[in-house]
């Protein structure tokens, strides 16, 4: 029997390609340069009702203090708010955030409700009253 041999080409085969050099990635473009957002406006600031000063004119003698209740910011007609004796037969109160008109009495000690109808205050008013007991 006849061995066969191979047969060996002897061409050679083509050596692989190196691996073509990885490029850096490209920076991407500037983005356009945006415009600056117009300055908001501040919302109009909401301005306080202007206080509402109250004064009664009376002498209620040594050792007694005049009080306010009725109806209106930091007022009550179960409780009385302390006046401010500021000289001889004066006495005042100044009410906040008033936007309604403040209807009140004057009271001696918080017990002695002064006689006659209620006072009325406009918001913002100074008004000096003269009670009577």
């Amino acid at each position: 029997m006849k061995k066969t041999a191979k047969k060996i080409s002897t061409t050679k085969t083509p050596a692989k390609a190196a691996p073509a050099p990885v490029k850096a990635a490209a920076k991407a473009p500037a983005a356009p340069a945006k415009k600056a957002a117009p300055a908001k406006k501040k919302p109009a600031t909401v301005s306080e009702p202007p206080a509402t000063f109250i004064s009664a004119k009376v002498d209620i003698g040594f050792g007694n203090h005049l009080y306010i209740r009725g109806g209106g910011p930091g007022l009550s007609w179960d409780s009385g708010l302390a006046m401010d004796c500021v000289g001889a037969g004066l006495w005042t109160v100044t009410i906040k955030d008033a936007t309604l008109p403040i209807t009140f009495k004057v009271l001696v000690n918080d017990l002695s409700w002064s006689a006659g109808n209620d006072f009325v205050a406009e918001p913002g008013q100074s008004l000096t009253v003269i009670p009577t007991f």
